[in-house]
């Protein structure tokens, strides 16, 4: 638990509501927009909240956006949900206004955490508590509350998914039947998210043994976050940067990469285009190479059943907005959230009080208990692929 405080200090300097369940449009398929909510009931102590979300070119957070919306709602609150297209001075504008506008609390997933320290300010003095979902705010005091997954351990996750894929270990931790030694790549997401760092860190604690006993091998020898990293998850970035690993490592030689190490589905499909544009086809089982994932984005959840990507990480989203909204309603009712973990999630400034959810490995044999059975995506959507 201290390695974890150091690491998220270091890597900025580097239920009590039902939510109704959570399904957006397609990564890449829609087109960012500023969207308010719908006049309700209002609670007692009444009022507005501001809901800051990152983009919507990820199925990922349309859906978080529509499950806090729909759960501030529930509870009679009036709700402005903005998108920012993954643009940094949009979301700070989109935030300076729902300021001035006079929300009552605000729910902020930080396209980068570093770059809101006028606007937190600005929600200080005016009394406005500040719940940062998922990504952590950093360099601020201003930050009351976090709602996210535990972040180190999705890292593990991502990285056990690997090992299993590759037949090091079993889907229960035990060890596998394979000896290796196999070709791997490291993709590493974006540096100004907090999470990063932390998927990042979970997965190499994970990898590093195998690594230094000469059982997994990185042809290209890029093993640092800052070389791994991909700015803003971007698909096209991941897909062109395995193509120059290829390029640079592969072709024209007898290796071939066996397994990839990917932080988000939105990469791990762009990373299986440029595998498959350099000839490496069908599936897992064929011995297309094992490529991981994260969010259970349902473009991603189709490539897992098809057999093509190996493995995903499932972050109930229903689950986290849940909490952002028990949040909001603890400081709108004078009440302290109550907090899970109040020693990892050092911001720079102060340990910010956290609620951590669980997260799980998603492999071809549970996209059904996991996914379909509890509501999250339907046989109809995995089936096309489309949310």
């Amino acid at each position: 638990m201290k390695f974890r405080k150091f690491l998220a200090a270091g890597a900025g300097a580097a239920l009590a509501f039902s939510l109704a369940a959570c399904s957006g449009g397609g990564a890449g398929s829609s087109s960012d927009s500023s969207a308010s909510g719908d006049d309700g009931a209002m609670m007692e102590e009444g009022g507005t909240i501001g809901v800051a979300m990152p983009t919507q070119t990820s199925s990922r957070w349309i859906a978080d956006g529509d499950a806090v919306k729909s759960g501030l709602e529930e509870q009679g609150f009036e709700v402005d949900l903005q998108f920012a297209a993954d643009d940094i001075p949009t979301q700070s504008q989109q935030i300076d206004n729902m300021i001035t506008n006079g929300v009552k609390a605000l729910i902020i997933a930080a396209i980068d955490g570093t770059a809101l320290s006028s606007q937190l300010q600005a929600a200080a003095d005016a009394g406005i508590p500040v719940i940062s979902y998922d990504r952590l705010i950093r360099d601020s005091e201003n930050v009351d509350f976090y709602v996210t997954f535990d972040n180190y351990n999705v890292g593990v996750q991502q990285a056990t998914s690997l090992l299993v894929g590759l037949g090091l270990l079993n889907e229960d931790g035990s060890e596998g039947d394979a000896s290796g030694p196999f070709n791997v790549e490291l993709f590493a997401g974006s540096l100004d998210d907090n999470n990063a760092h932390f998927f990042w860190q979970g997965a190499m604690d994970t990898l590093q043994p195998y690594i230094d006993e000469g059982t997994l091998v990185v042809p290209s020898g890029q093993m640092d976050i800052e070389q791994a990293a991909t700015l803003r998850w971007q698909q096209e970035t991941a897909q062109k940067r395995m193509e120059d690993l290829l390029t640079g490592n592969y072709v024209g030689t007898d290796k071939k990469v066996e397994g990839v190490l990917s932080p988000y589905d939105g990469l791990s499909r762009g990373i299986i285009t440029a595998l498959q544009n350099n000839g490496y086809s069908g599936t897992v089982e064929d011995g297309f190479p094992v490529v991981t994932g994260q969010d259970a984005e349902v473009e991603s959840v189709k490539l897992i059943v098809d057999g093509v990507q190996f493995s995903t990480i499932f972050k109930d989203t229903r689950k986290l907005a849940e909490q952002a909204v028990v949040a909001a309603t603890a400081y709108l009712n004078g009440e302290e959230p109550e907090a899970n973990d109040t020693e990892t999630y050092d911001n720079g400034v102060k340990v910010v009080p956290s609620y951590l959810l669980e997260s799980d490995i998603v492999y071809m044999d549970n996209v059904t208990e996991l996914l379909i059975d509890s509501g999250y995506w339907t046989q109809e959507q995995v089936d096309k692929g489309v949310a």
